[in-house]
Order: structure tokens, then C-alpha cells, then sequence
């Protein structure tokens, strides 16, 4: 389904710091300076994983008990779950039908007197309408925190995912574009805020007492292996893009005379990344995804589903009204969407194979 790409250059690079970077964390310092400047941001902080960096961000913002945070319903459960961390309420609004991303005219309905930050998600390297959303912001004084966890590579108007809102996070686990083994990215633009966050990663110490700890934080620091790895795949970052992509408008293109399909969405203000190839299933084919994925794994293929709404799982159901389904494209595109194989290792045989096999599910 999905892994990384792992060369000689990632090994050596790994191995130099193994031999000589246990006393410092020169390769995590190096790689921070060059993501942040690949998406044009003051700062970066890399984290152990990216739901450290989503909740890194919440914490610097202040966020707490009782406060509430708009997340889109479809996307996984680490966008959420740092919210409930802090003892907040997320609160899930609908996703818009072409975008598959958080839809602004939802996130109005959504906002009360307690919304403290809104999270946008670039689902599957998509991105939101981004103008109305930081039009939302300005206008209300709430923060925009983008996650683009699956979007590397991904621009919007030119604009890379990763580089807008007050903050934005990005993941480097072993399925993603580029990887750390795990790992993620805080992005930030205001020195303050940069400043809290990177006191909270690192147990609340004091910078100018040794070991004088002064609150009680969590410990999020990555360690410089991962700042290894990641500095080694950021050398390949170009050709990793262009490979997931590859694939994307290799199965674009196979099953491209099947009417009502839905990829990931291109168009003249979106260049997507491909993180992950997914298709939504029209109506007209009467399929939903459990169907899809049972069918195809008898052929051999496998699949994921689409993320399922957030408020359909039991993790969030205290944070849900009674028969509160109130998002319905969220329901509706989750039901008919599967992501397909996007491993580094695909080949175009392979690739044959999976189009041909949903061919066969859809007669």
C-alpha cells in the first residue's frame, strides 16, 4: 500500500551521523532551516511525529479547558485528537464535495464565542479554498492552523501546503512523501509564538539555568537520527514528489475512460502532490468502500478506505449531539472513497493490474 524510498545516499547520511551526531542535534537544526525556507517560513520545529506538532501548535496557542476547535470531519484522527489533549471540544464541520477539504461556508455556521483556532487539512494532497477560509480568520480574530500532513509537495496558487495560517504541520511517517521513520514539522511565522513552542517541546526548561525546569511540558524533541534521515530524503525531495505523482496520473490516466470517478483534485489553483492516490466512487456505480476493498482483496489488491467522519467513530462520540449528522457530504464521499497502492516500489505492471481490477468490480 504505501512505504518509503530508501536509497544508498539516506543510508550514508544516516550512518555519518551515527558515527559522529550523538552529542548534538546539528542534523536537526539543518534540516529546520531548509524545510522552513522550502515553504517560505520564518520557523520550523521539527517533532517526533506530526500529532506532537498539532498539539505543540494548540499549546502555544493557548487553547484549554472548554474551548473549541473546527476540525473537517474526513480526515484521520490525529488532526482531532491533540484537541481533546487539552481537555478542549472539536467540533466537526463539512467537507466541500470537489475538494474533499474543510468547506468555509460549514466552518461559519460552526463558529461560537468559544472557537479558539479553526484546523484545515489538506486531505490526500488537496487543498481548501484557502482565501475564504483566511478571509473567516481575519474577520473573526481566530487562527488558522493548516495541517498538511498529506499535502507535501502540493501548491496552492502557487502557494506550498504548509504555508499558510498562523501555523502548519507536516508528517514524516514511513508512508509519507518523505520520511523520518516517523516525524513531523511545525511551521511558523510569528516569533512569539515560535518561541513558546519551542520551550513547551522541550520539558519547560529554563535556557539560562541547566536543568531548571520552569512548567511542566511535554518532551517532543525528535532525535538526530531523524534529522539524518530527513535532511538525506529533503536531497531527494523533487524526484519523491514527481514519483508520487507519476503514479497518480498513471492511474488517472488507465481508468480515465470510466465515467463518474473522482481522483484527487487538480485544478488551475491546485497542483497536488499525490501523497496517496484515492478515488471516490459516482453514485451511478453503487458501490460504497467496504464492498470496494472486500472485492478487490479476493482479486489480490490491496486498498484503505477513505478516512471514515470523525463523528461516526466511536474515539468521539461524547462530542457528537444525538443523531447529530449534520455534515452529510462528509458521510456521503467517505462511504464511496478508496485510497489505491502508492508504494515507492509500484510498478507499471502492478499498476495494470490494480486499474484492471477495478474494472472488473465496477461491471
Amino acid at each position: 500500500m504505501a512505504g518509503p524510498s530508501i536509497t544508498k545516499h539516506e543510508k550514508r547520511v544516516v550512518s555519518e551521523m551515527m558515527e559522529n551526531g550523538w552529542d548534538n542535534y546539528d542534523y536537526v537544526e539543518q534540516f529546520e532551516s531548509r524545510f522552513a525556507q522550502l515553504h517560505n517560513r520564518r520557523y520550523c520545529l521539527m517533532t517526533p511525529c506530526c500529532t506532537h506538532a498539532i498539539h505543540l501548535m494548540l499549546l502555544a496557542l493557548g487553547i484549554g479547558q472548554d474551548d473549541e476547535v473546527i476540525v473537517p470531519e474526513c480526515t484521520w484522527t490525529a488532526t482531532a485528537a491533540p484537541v481533546t489533549y487539552l481537555n478542549a471540544k472539536p467540533v466537526f464541520v463539512d467537507v466541500d464535495l470537489d475538494t474533499w477539504c474543510i468547506d468555509p461556508s460549514s466552518v461559519e455556521k460552526k463558529i461560537t464565542n468559544k472557537t479558539k483556532a479553526i484546523i484545515c487539512v489538506d486531505i490526500y494532497g488537496n487543498m481548501p479554498n484557502m482565501e475564504d477560509l483566511l478571509s473567516i480568520s481575519e474577520r473573526t480574530g481566530i487562527p488558522i492552523l493548516e495541517d498538511a500532513a498529506e499535502a507535501l509537495g502540493s501548491r496552492y496558487k502557487g502557494v506550498p501546503a504548509g504555508a499558510f495560517g498562523v501555523g502548519s504541520v507536516h508528517s514524516f511517517h514511513r508512508t509519507k512523501t518523505i520520511t523520518t521513520g516517523e516525524g513531523g514539522a511545525l511551521l511558523l511565522d510569528d516569533s512569539a509564538i515560535y518561541d513558546r513552542a519551542k520551550f513547551l517541546r522541550d520539558h519547560g526548561r529554563s535556557s539560562e539555568i541547566p536543568y531548571y525546569t520552569l512548567e511542566a511540558t511535554p518532551k517532543y524533541m525528535p532525535s538526530n537520527m531523524q534529522g539524518a534521515l530527513g535532511c538525506a530524503q529533503l536531497d531527494r525531495f523533487d524526484e519523491l514528489v514527481e514519483l508520487k505523482r507519476s503514479f497518480f496520473l498513471k492511474y488517472k490516466d488507465k481508468l480515465n475512460d470510466i465515467g463518474d470517478l473522482q481522483f484527487n483534485c487538480e485544478s488551475s489553483s491546485v497542483f497536488n502532490g499525490a501523497w496517496a492516490t484515492t478515488v471516490v466512487f459516482g453514485a451511478n456505480h453503487k458501490i460504497t468502500k467496504k464492498t470496494a476493498i472486500a472485492k478487490l482483496k479476493s482479486l489480490g489488491i490491496p486498498a484503505r478506505p477513505f478516512f471514515y467522519p470523525l463523528s461516526s467513530l466511536p474515539a468521539y462520540a461524547k462530542f457528537v449531539e444525538i443523531n447529530d449528522y449534520s455534515n452529510p457530504n462528509s458521510y456521503d464521499i467517505s462511504d464511496r472513497g478508496i485510497t489505491l497502492p502508492s508504494h515507492y516500489d509500484l510498478t507499471d505492471k502492478q499498476i495494470d493490474l490494480i486499474c484492471s481490477g477495478i474494472r472488473s468490480i465496477l461491471v
